[in-house]
């Protein structure tokens, strides 16, 4: 009762207005919570018409990383249950929403004790799943009271994590104690988890069903030579920078120069895919980009005609095509690692692709360990990024054997669904 008085009394105002004040400058957080407005009353419309089932799964996942853990548990047990997803950062919501395995998905309110008990009572659900680390305390406690049982998924706790400090720990331990199952990715997860919960708490490492989302999307490739418009003058080796942020673009962009120094005979072609690429965006680049110097066009403008043998970056200004792109690397680098967080190095990995990245990796226990096995490297400036592209782009032999370890670590690591699926099923 106590830690529960503390934050509902401190932390959830605070948050409240945090949350706010932020949203007047920011575009996405004020997304967020207009996105939240009306929440039940969608809700109710929804569960009105979804299936007529016995028993419902309720996932909660913060971004598109979280969900794609999700996916594959979610599909293996739709049939039988009613899915509900809610889902806390507005880049994820259209994924959410149009996702045809969910019978009713909204963004989740903030944590309140009131929100917590009218979403329970509204969604009734058989068993609610977090997945990775977006566990939210008062729809914690509220589930608790009424029975519900809960599991982590693809469960991360970082060394670094804030809930392990000193003044923090005894806060999520009245949170943890009250989840029926911990399904860790590693066993140095595991062990910090154990730090939150007492010793009679099940706490199982069954790995990270990203694997297996991320390995049958890029089998699901095909190589498609009429893709990028036919393009017959892209002979230069092509380096993919995928999911790229201002922050990222900072480092990419000197780094790419020092390439067309070093290797001005065979310098790459620059295929640029930022996070978001909204047109406020692809305005940021170019202008970047021209003051470089560097000659660039937009994907959206390509022909089957055009000449790229002299384009140094092509801007990919669409969606949903990164897994295709990936695919055309001879050597790939990862955003949002010099921003916060890291963004999916698994994909690139499982086409056998040689990956690069910044420092910001605690979020991805995966990158590390392509970087142990050489499957990858991890920079910090300009002038490593370019070294890391040269020393693969002149040794054919070193950049297959990288991208063939990291294919080898993707498939090493499959299974997770299976294993995780087994405590799921013991309540579904």
């Amino acid at each position: 009762m106590f830690w529960q008085f503390v934050y509902n009394t401190l932390v959830i105002p605070t948050m409240f207005v945090g949350f706010h004040s932020a949203g007047c400058c920011n575009p996405k957080i004020r997304e967020g919570i207009k996105g939240r407005k009306g929440v039940f009353a969608e809700l109710t419309k929804q569960l009105q018409t979804a299936r007529n089932l016995e028993k419902t799964v309720w996932f909660h996942f913060t971004s598109v990383g979280e969900f794609e853990q999700a996916k594959p548990l979610i599909e293996a047990v739709y049939e039988e249950t009613r899915i509900v997803l809610t889902f806390f950062s507005p880049s994820v919501a259209p994924n959410a929403r149009s996702y045809r395995y969910a019978d009713a998905t909204a963004y989740l309110p903030l944590d309140t004790p009131r929100n917590a008990e009218r979403l329970i009572q509204l969604i009734e659900p058989t068993l609610i799943v977090f997945s990775k680390f977006d566990i939210w305390p008062n729809l914690v406690w509220s589930a608790s009271k009424h029975d519900v049982p809960i599991i982590v998924v693809a469960g991360t706790l970082h060394a670094e994590s804030k809930r392990l400090s000193r003044f923090a720990k005894p806060f999520f331990r009245s949170v943890h104690r009250q989840i029926r199952v911990h399904c860790a990715i590693s066993e140095a997860d595991a062990a910090r988890f154990k730090e939150l919960c007492s010793p009679t708490h099940e706490i199982v490492v069954t790995g990270d069903t990203r694997y297996e989302q991320v390995y049958r999307r890029a089998t699901a490739v095909e190589p498609d030579p009429e893709f990028f418009h036919g393009q017959k003058s892209l002979k230069r080796p092509i380096f993919i920078a995928g999911s790229t942020y201002t922050e990222d673009e900072k480092i990419l962009l000197p780094a790419y120069q020092l390439l067309r120094q070093n290797i001005p005979e065979d310098s790459p072609h620059l295929i640029l895919v930022p996070h978001e690429p909204t047109p406020e965006r692809i305005k940021e680049i170019r202008g970047h980009l021209e003051r470089e110097r560097l000659a660039h066009v937009c994907f959206s403008e390509l022909t089957p005609d055009a000449d790229l043998s002299e384009v140094d970056v092509c801007i990919v200004d669409r969606m949903g095509i990164l897994a295709k792109l990936y695919g055309m690397a001879d050597v790939a680098f990862v955003g949002g690692s010099f921003r916060g967080s890291v963004h999916n190095v698994m994909e690139p990995a499982a086409m056998a692709k040689p990956v690069i990245f910044g420092p910001t990796i605690q979020n991805a226990y995966e990158a590390s360990l392509l970087v142990n096995r050489g499957a990858a490297k991890l920079v910090h400036t300009p002038q490593q990024l370019a070294g890391a592209v040269v020393t693969w782009l002149k040794d054919d032999a070193a950049r297959t054997t990288a991208g063939s370890i990291g294919k080898q670590l993707i498939e090493e690591n499959l299974g997770a669904v299976e294993r995780t699926l087994e405590h799921l099923r013991r309540y579904v």
